[in-house]
């Protein structure tokens, strides 16, 4: 690496990061797309299995709990057995889960092979981006982050396109067996060309007790929001136990991790850093309003409009042609001026381009929210991956692969806390306006929504597009708190690399 560039843009992303960056993104595009595509086919998997939709749902939360069980783990096992034995591993499981789901023969065998599932995809997100982190270095994190966010950003848009055609044209059989010729492809690629790197000599022996609680902690967190969103409300016992069970767990981790120090699972001291401190708030900000508002769009069109999956996908797409534009651009200006200039303008364009939703109607104009869409995903290109290259910015090589799995349980968290509270506004909303027009309300949670039989939806339509209006209102709210901690973001790029480039990253 040039280290007398003197005052000269930050380095090119050379061959070598930009294969390692498209081998991470073979591996993540299905894991992400496979959530929403699962999704969508919750109908048919409840009808041909002969289950209940409570039940079937398990094959959602299911699945989040297993990413909760083993993101913690992954940091260790990258330091013990190296990024890219871990990552095959991951993308093997990943694939072997799919391939038993594709296989299943009731609705009990889906959610533990869904478990597998999830045992493998908890850790190719924290994986992921802490082999490009390492890969690309600080100078040109911004860039590197912006290959794998792809995935990211374009799994919400497109997964309920292919999820829809799927179970529409094929069977649900298929929402699980197109992954394994892609999970081989993954592998292959990853043994063929993604860097071996380091294990390191002195890794501690596993913090069993760490794991146990901080583990732990987030399944109790993530179920109770689950269930926070199934009841569209945080009121009821069985939501608010494992909440404090959870926050409680986290209180305990805290104070085992500073006594434990660098020992422990994950090292809370990493905190410490302001740029990783605030990156970290800013990350699950993004995630409570960027992606908690990304469930509330797929929702209108299904149900306030009456589109079915395959159209409701095909609707979202400019979301995802403005957050490709917005990578690119704003790829490049956090290595030149720093995440700190970046992520404010990004959030300013995120709320320009919420505004119209705040407005819908049952009859708003497609065009219309296609252009809003397109500004909105902007937004969401120039803030959530410049917001994750700003936190790791100031970390050394060595904490990179700890500090990758507490983004990543944040990220979780935040993305799981504002689905919950955004259905529940949603719901809320609309049960007031139901009963202020004399219409019993029914079901809690999306069921209200869903269940509504089709004969009353053109009389019920107006007052759901007025509830979702009114959610999406407070999803700019959630969306506007991302300015605070994006202002203590890192600024000034261009001396960043400078500095950065007196240490070769791995």
């Amino acid at each position: 690496m040039a280290s007398n560039t003197g005052a000269a843009q930050p380095e090119k992303l050379d061959r070598s990061v930009i294969v390692t960056g498209l081998v991470i993104v073979s591996g993540m595009i299905m894991v992400v797309l496979d959530t929403t595509i699962v999704n969508v086919a919750l109908d048919s998997l409840s009808t041909d299995l002969g289950a209940s939709l409570s039940t079937t749902q398990w094959v959602v939360t299911g699945y989040l709990l297993a990413v909760a069980l083993v993101i913690p783990i992954t940091g260790w096992a990258m330091d013990r057995f190296g990024p890219k034995a871990t990552w095959i591993t991951a993308v093997t499981m990943f694939t072997a889960g799919s391939a038993l789901c594709a296989c299943a023969w009731n609705i009990e065998s889906l959610i533990i092979f869904r478990i597998i599932q999830g045992l493998g995809g908890g850790m190719l997100l924290p994986g992921g981006q802490a082999i490009i982190t390492k890969a690309a270095g600080p100078e040109r994190l911004g860039r590197a982050m912006s290959i794998i966010g792809v995935p990211m950003l374009l799994g919400p848009v497109f997964g309920p396109v292919i999820g829809g055609a799927l179970v529409e044209y094929a069977s649900w059989h298929w929402i699980f067996l197109v992954n394994v010729p892609v999970g081989i492809l993954a592998v292959a690629l990853a043994v063929w060309k993604l860097p071996s790197g380091d294990t390191l000599d002195d890794v501690e022996r596993l913090d069993y007790l760490g794991l146990a609680v901080l583990s732990g902690s987030l399944v109790c967190l993530l179920y109770g929001l689950s269930r926070a969103s199934t009841q569209g409300g945080f009121g009821d016992w069985s939501v608010l136990g494992w909440l404090i069970a959870g926050v409680v767990g986290l209180g305990l981790y805290t104070w085992h991790s500073l006594s434990k120090g660098a020992a422990s699972i994950i090292d809370v001291r990493l905190l410490k850093d302001r740029l990783f401190a605030s990156g970290t708030i800013a990350i699950f900000l993004v995630a409570i309003g960027l992606f908690g508002g990304m469930l509330l769009l797929p929702l209108y069109y299904q149900t306030a409009r009456g589109e079915g999956a395959l159209a409701a996908g095909l609707l979202l797409a400019p979301q995802g042609l403005g957050a490709i534009v917005a990578m690119v651009v704003g790829g490049r200006l956090t290595d030149r001026i720093g995440a700190g200039w970046v992520v404010p303008v990004g959030v300013i364009i995120a709320l320009i381009g919420t505004i119209p939703f705040t407005h819908v109607h049952a009859d708003t104009s497609y065009v219309w929210l296609s252009v809003a869409l397109f500004v909105r995903g902007m937004g969401l290109g120039a803030v959530m991956m410049p917001t994750i290259a700003g936190a790791y910015s100031n970390l050394s090589v060595e904490s990179v692969s700890r500090a990758a799995p507490t983004l990543s349980a944040i990220q979780q968290v935040g993305a799981s806390l504002g689905s919950a509270l955004l259905v529940t506004a949603l719901t809320q909303r609309f049960t007031h306006e139901l009963t202020s027009h004399g219409i019993p309300a029914t079901g809690g949670g999306t069921d209200q929504i869903s269940s509504a039989p089709p004969e009353v939806m053109s009389k019920v339509s107006p007052l759901l597009s007025e509830a979702f209006g009114f959610a999406f209102w407070v999803a700019f709210a959630l969306t506007a708190v991302i300015l605070i901690p994006a202002m203590f973001l890192p600024r000034h790029g261009r001396d960043r690399g400078q500095a950065a480039s007196a240490t070769p990253p791995i």
